[in-house]
């Protein structure tokens, strides 16, 4: 009997629809790194135990409840603040970039533990907030959401910057953040895109850009990925050239093929209708989300699930964007397809927590 209760509490904190729709998702990912990889089995073995990983650490989350999640909101926020710190002042230069602390032991990331601090740590403010919540709180989210960014953009990272920029707007958006002061921030955004231009980006990130507006000025540099690019999407035609008989990705035209441009690989094997499968099953996942996010029991609940579900969003939309030429590559991997481990384990986390505020249904206190 004790079993079948654990059981059934356990069970009950998780979202079946979304659940089987995120093993679908998985499922995909496992056929086409298979492929990109070249028919690595080793590759496939570790994308599974990554996968294992993630789904473990998501079905864990789900169990945790509101109230813990925001016990630790604030050393997660300050701990990521500080390895940010760390990494401007000993970071690790690989690339030209300094993103890596050193712990003797281990190289870790801190800007991906900001990816959910970030939304945590907003969300966690504006509810302490509700009750007298006003333009000012705003300004202090706002701040708060800053600082870490500001740390990621300095090291470059423009990529991870901007995602996490966008997760935290999430939050202020969805918790009232007035149009007129989205009007104005966006206005000045724009006043201020030409400064930026000029003074804060670097000449990576510009060349970037203009590779973006003009591929063929660099077929065979800076060029190069966006155009092997766009030839496997557009050559997949209708229903695609069969799993594993993908030239542009087994002829090693196409670069990182298991990774940041693996949408490519996925358009020419599976071609418009596993594009168009693919884009409902996304669609699917974020809908899912979205309800769940409603069912949060508090403004903390909703503001933070919303947040996660409209971030994946974001992810999703990014690489296919890079991939296909009508966004500048930024190294934004396509979210619980592309191999990689961290990026999953992040994306399952998030959708852990999702479930779990969507089913704890006590009330939160400040």
């Amino acid at each position: 009997m004790a079993v079948k209760y654990w059981l059934r509490r356990f069970f009950s904190h998780l979202d079946l629809p979304l659940l089987g729709m995120l093993l679908v998702l998985l499922t995909l990912s496992a056929v086409i790194v298979y492929s990109a990889s070249g028919g690595s089995d080793d590759k496939l073995a570790a994308h599974f135990m990554n996968m294992a990983v993630a789904l473990g650490a998501m079905l864990v989350m789900a169990q945790v409840p509101p109230q813990r999640l925001m016990q630790v909101t604030l050393p997660i926020y300050v701990l990521g603040v500080l390895l940010l710190l760390g990494v401007a002042i000993h970071g690790d230069v690989v690339n030209g970039a300094r993103r890596w602390l050193n712990l003797g032991v281990t190289r870790i990331q801190p800007s991906e533990l900001m990816r959910l601090g970030v939304p945590l740590t907003l969300a966690w403010y504006l509810h302490r907030r509700q009750e007298v919540l006003a333009g000012r709180d705003f300004i202090v989210a706002g701040v708060l959401l800053m600082i870490p960014v500001g740390f990621i953009l300095k090291q470059p990272d423009l990529g991870t910057g901007m995602l996490i920029a966008a997760s935290g707007f999430y939050v202020l958006f969805l918790g009232g953040l007035s149009w007129r002061v989205l009007a104005g921030g966006a206005v000045a955004l724009a006043a201020f895109l030409p400064v930026a231009w000029k003074y804060l980006l670097h000449d990576y990130q510009r060349q970037r850009v203009l590779t973006m507006l003009d591929p063929s000025s660099d077929p065979l540099g800076a060029g190069y990925h966006i155009i092997q690019a766009t030839i496997a999407v557009g050559s997949g035609g209708l229903a695609g050239k069969g799993w594993m008989h993908g030239t542009q990705t087994h002829l090693d035209f196409l670069p990182e093929g298991s990774t940041d441009f693996i949408f490519a690989v996925f358009s020419e094997e599976f071609g418009l209708l596993g594009n168009l499968f693919l884009l409902a099953l996304y669609s699917a996942i974020i809908w899912r989300g979205l309800v769940l996010a409603s069912r949060a029991s508090s403004l903390f609940g909703r503001l933070l699930a919303g947040s996660f579900v409209l971030t994946f969003f974001t992810y999703a939309f990014v690489n296919m964007g890079m991939v296909s030429g009508i966004l500048p590559v930024v190294g934004v991997p396509l979210p619980l397809v592309s191999y990689g481990g961290t990026s999953m384990v992040t994306v399952l986390l998030g959708f852990g927590i999702v479930m779990s505020l969507a089913s704890h249904t006590s009330l939160i206190k400040s």
